[in-house]
């Protein structure tokens, strides 16, 4: 079954310290070993997938975790650039939002994101839908080899 149960790399571009910590939770209670990186912001996030200013040295990551409503270029604008990129276009985008607006649900998806799913505030359904997320790219699917 795909990719049995391979470390793979995940980047969460997310700028809520609350969120960021309830998702590395989901990871470490769930005893996933997957490699979680993290950056808060659009820039960053464009930085840590091309590898540049202080991220020379980033995992190309397998799975990108993004938050829509972010400072300084938001999630629209990340997936537009990213899935415009013919070298970053094939790393599987999860949209991991609190927005439930239609217009953010079919923008996402015409931008060419893999998933959309709207935050749960309850902390146990949130560590829930992560290891949902996490184990529908781990175990079910393939991803491209890097």
């Amino acid at each position: 079954m795909g990719n049995g149960h391979k470390v793979i790399d995940v980047l969460l571009v997310e700028d809520d310290p609350g969120d960021v910590l309830m998702t590395r939770e989901a990871f470490e209670d769930h005893k996933v070993t997957n490699r979680l990186s993290v950056v808060s912001d659009g820039v960053s996030a464009m930085a840590f997938l091309r590898k540049e200013g202080e991220y020379p040295d980033a995992p190309t990551p397998d799975l990108i975790l993004l938050d829509l409503n972010l400072p300084r270029m938001d999630g629209r604008e990340v997936l537009g650039e990213l899935k415009s990129d013919p070298v970053l276009r094939q790393i599987p985008v999860v949209v991991l939002t609190t927005s439930e607006a239609e217009e953010d649900v079919v923008r996402s998806y015409s931008l060419h994101a893999n998933a959309y799913v709207t935050k749960p505030v309850d902390f146990d359904r949130f560590i829930d839908v992560v290891r949902q997320i996490d184990d529908f790219f781990v175990t079910v699917v393939r991803l491209p080899a890097r």
